[in-house]
């Protein structure tokens, strides 16, 4: 299946449709990950990016495979690149999943799964690989879980991966489920996401008296944009 941005899968205009195959080669996925970030700049505001996953092989393959260190840094650049979008991330995953998946589901705000989902890690000879998928396991699901996944697991089965919060929806029916969840995620898709996104990640190691400054800027920042949104907000009535 191709990897790459597709507008024609989301009825409505509703964003952009990216199908991933995650038994693609990085460089593959990194120019995928690097379009779709360049086509979201012309969205508008309230559209969403649906990644949306194929199952992969039967037998699970080492990743990222035969690369350089220079191709897992525009790896890495691309996906940061990615999740530091205004738009909310939906991913879609169903199967069997291996490679970057993990990865690229820590990255999305928004994850639906078909019923017989199964995550092969990425392990190769046994260890788990050492890049920016770990950092975002731990401050997505806490040290001690992820310490377990990292140093004992080989695949996270879906009751696992919905109980810690790695996936949020479970359907049968994912074309009705990403329908439904572009346009209710699709009311939360601009600037302020990603300024929610940014706190929610500081929270997670900052002092609160570091972090206080920060949020009641972001707060001032929220007051002002309601005052100019309308009158029947206390702040226009001063």
């Amino acid at each position: 299946m191709k990897t790459g941005p597709d507008r024609t899968g989301l009825p409505e205009e509703l964003g952009i449709l990216v199908r991933l195959d995650g038994a693609s080669p990085l460089p593959a996925l990194t120019a995928a990950l690097d379009e779709v970030s360049e086509q979201a700049g012309g969205l508008r505001e309230r559209a969403v990016v649906v990644l949306r996953f194929t199952p992969a092989p039967l037998q699970p393959r080492a990743w990222p495979g035969a690369v350089s260190i220079q191709e897992v840094k525009r790896w890495e650049r691309a996906l940061r690149r990615m999740e530091q979008l205004d738009h909310v991330i939906i991913a879609v995953v169903e199967g069997t999943c291996g490679g970057p998946v993990l990865d690229l589901l820590l990255a999305a705000d928004y994850r639906i799964a078909g019923p017989g989902l199964s995550l092969l890690l990425p392990v190769n000879e046994g260890h788990f690989w050492p890049g920016m998928t770990l950092y975002r396991l731990v401050q997505h699901i806490g040290l001690a879980r992820a310490r377990r996944i990292v140093l004992w697991d080989s695949a996270i089965e879906l009751h696992d991966a919905t109980e810690l919060g790695i996936v949020d929806q479970v359907s049968e029916n994912l074309t009705e489920a990403v329908h439904t969840a572009a346009v209710l995620r699709g009311r939360l898709s601009d600037r302020e996401t990603r300024i929610r996104r940014r706190l929610l990640e500081e929270a997670a190691s900052a002092e609160y008296d570091d972090a206080l400054g920060v949020h009641l800027a972001a707060c001032d920042r929220e007051l002002r944009r309601l005052c100019d949104s309308g009158p029947e907000h206390p702040e226009a009535a001063r």
